[in-house]
């Protein structure tokens, strides 16, 4: 059993750690006190049913920890799963946590491999194994859909590490190892075409969700069925049917900075896509809230801040760019997120209480439709087509 530490217990280091645990002795650490305590006691501290599942049955070697010195002593791979933020003003990732980690993980385990797992700019990598001259540190890609990212670790679409030596190796085993789906394809890369694997493949997922909400907001100004247009489009092989169901636009932990960072990796190369898919976002938010507009509602019901079903994550969910349009109009807004426990939310009114909020809003905005609003169908605007995330 390989010695692991996982640094970070946001939804990818809580999948890396659940996915390790089950063949290896696992240590993950977190600053936050209550996420090690839910761990401890066989609870995900984040919302996911697979990994939720998994703790309850028992029988991993998993341990959390809040001091991240005893987490990495003796640790042969540390995973690292830290938060790095985009930051508009610098116009970059904020990799702070990432390099202090990697610092702390030199300092007292400084011969284990280090496997980055937070999305970095393009050649970070190669700039920290310069700073601490070492090739121990690389980097691999985690390709996770909020909810279900155990389940995407356990059946991945495919394996990439960013080195083609014996660490490589190493860390490609540990993870196909972990996986029960057979004949996973596996790429061992440089580890800067790993990180741009990363972001051009969240790139393209953006670019896929900015077209189909391109063509629904066609349909809306034309009044036209966009669900027969999506429908003939995808029977097109070459196109397919995923990532086809309109929606406020993309959000989430990944595509909005994902396709910011790739945008400044353009600084000095031509370029117009990108741009076009960063930009694509916010008009959609604006064609949103202006349809909504349109029906001169007095007030408007936002239905859940969280991105789809089985999140818990408001983090630059789209349904919020759409309703600080709205207020910006005046329009008065009240949220029903029953995960929440404020009160208020960018001044805005929180409930918990479904039946109040059908029965005060006039337009009932939701990202993504959910049976419990079936009743108030009539009020409901959503162009989640598909019914599904």
């Amino acid at each position: 059993m390989t010695k692991i530490t996982v640094v970070g217990l946001g939804y990818v280091g809580m999948a890396m750690a659940v996915l390790l645990a089950r063949k290896n002795e696992v240590r993950a650490v977190d600053i936050d006190e209550g996420r090690i305590a839910l761990l401890n006691s066989g609870q995900s501290p984040i919302a996911d049913p697979d990994a939720e599942r998994v703790l309850q049955e028992g029988g991993l070697s998993l341990t959390g920890l809040t001091d991240i010195t005893a987490a990495l002593t003796g640790a042969e791979v540390v995973i690292i799963a830290t938060p790095t933020n985009y930051d508009p003003d610098k116009n970059y990732f904020n990799t702070e946590t990432v390099s202090a980690t990697i610092a702390k993980a030199r300092a007292h385990c400084p011969d284990a491999t280090i496997v980055i797992k937070s999305t970095i700019p393009v050649g970070f990598t190669q700039s920290m194994r310069e700073t601490f001259e070492t090739d121990t540190i690389l980097f691999s890609p985690e390709f996770l859909r909020e909810g279900r990212a155990l389940y995407d670790n356990l059946h991945p679409s495919r394996i990439v590490v960013g080195d083609r030596g014996p660490r490589g190796e190493q860390v490609a085993g540990l993870l196909r190892d972990g996986a029960e789906k057979q004949d996973v394809p596996l790429l061992l890369t440089d580890p800067t075409e790993a990180e741009a694997i990363k972001l051009f493949s969240n790139t393209y997922l953006a670019m896929r969700v900015a077209y189909f909400n391109e063509l629904d907001s066609f349909a809306l100004r034309h009044g036209l069925n966009s669900r027969q247009i999506i429908d003939g489009v995808c029977l097109e092989p070459r196109i397919g049917d995923g990532y086809n169901n309109p929606s406020f636009g993309y959000g989430g932990y990944c595509l909005p900075k994902d396709t910011k960072q790739m945008l400044a990796n353009y600084e000095h190369v031509p370029q117009n896509l990108i741009q076009a898919i960063v930009d694509a976002n916010a008009t959609r938010k604006d064609v949103i809230a202006d349809e909504i507009l349109r029906k001169t509602p007095k007030t408007v019901g936002i239905y859940r801040l969280v991105m789809k079903h089985n999140s818990d994550n408001f983090r630059s969910s789209s349904i919020q760019g759409v309703m600080k349009r709205i207020k910006a109009k005046g329009i008065r807004v009240i949220i029903y997120e029953p995960v929440m426990e404020d009160d208020l939310f960018f001044g805005s009114p929180v409930t918990r209480d479904l039946a109040a909020f059908k029965a005060e809003a006039d337009v009932i905005v939701a990202n993504r439709w959910d049976d419990h609003i079936r009743d108030v169908a009539d009020k409901v605007f959503s162009r989640d087509l598909f019914m599904t995330d």
